[in-house]
């Protein structure tokens, strides 16, 4: 399994970036993806979740509104797209596959392939 996150950067608060995560080693159609993110001095938080299908979606309130995740099975990439940033979504951001295969479920613990992260910092 590989994870490669991309599209991290330095952009102003209100700016946008989109990030991406790209999968191999598995059968990407058939696992649910998450994005999560550690934020300095901060825990490891869930940030949103996509099922295998695109049909479900799930988000941490704190980004809700702002952020959507979204999946090509095809090109087997993941996608979170981030509007109107703030200060504190300075993290370090990483795309997750679930343990199980055609489970959907945001728990940080059934996630157990994870991406080496990209930073993402946003400035006041």
């Amino acid at each position: 399994v590989q994870l490669v996150e991309s599209g991290g950067g330095m952009v102003q608060s209100g700016g946008s970036l989109t990030l991406s995560c790209a999968a191999s080693g598995f059968a990407f159609s058939i696992y649910t993806m998450g994005w999560f993110r550690q934020r300095p001095g901060k825990e490891r938080e869930f940030v949103a979740a996509i099922d295998w299908g695109a049909t479900r979606e799930d988000y941490a309130d704190s980004v809700k509104g702002r952020f959507a995740v979204s999946r090509d099975n095809a090109g087997a990439t993941v996608y979170l797209q981030m509007h109107n940033l703030m200060p504190e979504d300075t993290a370090v951001y990483y795309c997750a596959k679930k343990a199980a295969s055609t489970v959907y479920g945001r728990p940080q613990h059934d996630f157990n392939s994870w991406g080496q992260g990209t930073q993402v910092t946003v400035s006041r």
